[in-house]
C-alpha cells in the first residue's frame, strides 16, 4: 500500500496563533485560564490545552467573575464582549485575523445601508459570530432556500464563512447573483481552506480512498471529505486510528491522507504510522508562509 500525502495540510496561521494566545495566557495569568468555545475544532488540541490548565466553556455567563477568558478563533458576536464586560472579564480575542475581517465588512456594508447575504453553515460558531455583527440573510447550501423579497434594484453585499466548499460556495453565489447581478461578492473563504481544497483534488485523482484527518465537527474537515467524495472517491473523516475500518481498505492500493486546518500533525503521522505504507509520496507542496500577530494584550 503507498499513501499519497496531501500538503499543504494542517495547522493554518488563525489556528497556530489561537493555540498561542492560550498557552501564552496560561504562562502569563496562571490557570485556570476560560476558553469560550473550543479554541479550534480538534479534541487533540482541546485536551492537550485543558491538560495545563484551560476550561472550555460554551456560555459566557458560566465564567466566574473577575477570570481571564480567550474567545475562540471562530469568533464572537459582540453579545458575548457585552456579557464579558459586565461580569468584568480579562478578554483576550483569539479570533482568526480572516474571520475579523469579514466580521468588519458586514458593519461596513451595514453602515452603508446594504442588505447582507451570508453564504455559510448554520449553527456554526464562525457563522454565529458572524450574524451577530449586523442584520442578514443566511445562505445555507445544504437547504432550500429562498432569497428575501428584495427589490433587484437594491444594494446587496455578499460575505461567506471562511471555512466553506470553494466549488459550493461559487455555486451559491452564483444564486444570488441571478438575483441580485449587481451584488457587490466578497469571497472571504481564507487562504487555508482553498490551497487544502486545490490539494486534496489532486490527490483524489491518484488514489482508491482518501482519509481525512480531523474532528467531525471541523467546517474545514467535512469540506475536505466532500471535495474527495465530488471527484469520485470514497473519503472518510477519522481523528486517528482507533476510528479507521480495515474493511476501507479491501482492494485498495493507494491511499490518500490530508487534514484539516485544526488537525494537529502528530495525528496525521499517527495515522500513517498506522497503516505502515511502503511508500508515502508527498503530494502538492505548496508553501504557506502566512503569519499573525498576537494580540496586544499579549505581545
Amino acid at each position: 500500500m503507498d499513501v499519497y500525502l496531501s500538503s499543504p495540510r494542517g495547522f493554518c496561521a488563525g489556528v497556530v496563533r489561537a493555540v498561542d494566545i492560550v498557552e501564552i495566557a496560561l504562562e502569563r495569568f496562571g490557570a485556570p485560564v476560560y476558553v469560550k468555545h473550543q479554541i479550534v475544532h480538534n479534541p487533540h488540541v482541546v485536551k492537550s490545552l485543558e491538560s495545563k490548565g484551560a476550561v472550555t466553556v460554551e456560555d459566557v455567563d458560566d465564567i466566574p467573575e473577575g477570570s481571564n477568558v480567550v474567545f475562540s478563533a471562530h469568533g464572537s458576536a459582540p453579545t458575548d464582549f457585552e456579557k464579558a464586560r459586565a461580569r468584568k472579564l480579562n478578554v483576550v480575542d483569539a479570533t482568526c485575523p480572516l474571520v475579523t475581517r469579514v466580521h468588519n465588512e458586514a458593519k461596513k456594508y451595514s453602515r452603508e445601508g446594504k442588505h447582507i447575504v451570508l453564504v455559510g453553515h448554520r449553527g456554526h460558531q464562525e457563522v454565529v459570530g458572524t450574524m451577530g455583527q449586523s442584520d442578514m440573510a443566511l445562505l445555507d447550501e445544504r437547504e432550500e432556500f429562498h432569497l428575501p423579497d428584495w427589490d433587484k434594484d437594491e444594494p446587496v453585499a455578499v460575505l461567506t464563512q471562511t471555512t466553506l466548499s470553494v466549488d459550493d460556495t461559487a455555486r451559491a453565489i452564483k444564486q444570488v447573483r441571478e438575483r441580485f447581478p449587481e451584488a457587490i461578492v466578497r469571497n472571504d473563504i481564507c487562504y487555508a481552506t482553498t490551497n487544502r481544497q486545490e490539494s486534496a483534488k489532486i490527490v483524489a485523482k491518484k488514489v482508491d480512498i482518501v482519509l481525512v484527518i480531523g474532528a467531525q465537527n471541523s467546517s474545514n474537515c467535512g469540506r475536505l471529505r466532500e471535495v474527495a467524495e465530488a471527484n469520485g472517491i470514497p473519503a472518510y473523516l477519522v481523528n486517528g486510528p482507533d476510528e479507521i475500518d480495515l474493511s476501507w481498505f479491501d482492494g485498495v492500493d493507494n491511499v490518500g491522507i490530508t487534514s484539516g486546518a485544526s488537525t494537529p500533525e502528530v495525528m496525521v503521522q499517527a495515522v500513517i504510522d498506522w497503516l505502515a505504507p511502503t511508500n508515502v509520496f508527498p503530494v502538492g507542496e505548496r508553501e504557506e508562509d502566512i503569519t499573525f500577530v498576537l494580540p496586544k494584550e499579549l505581545r
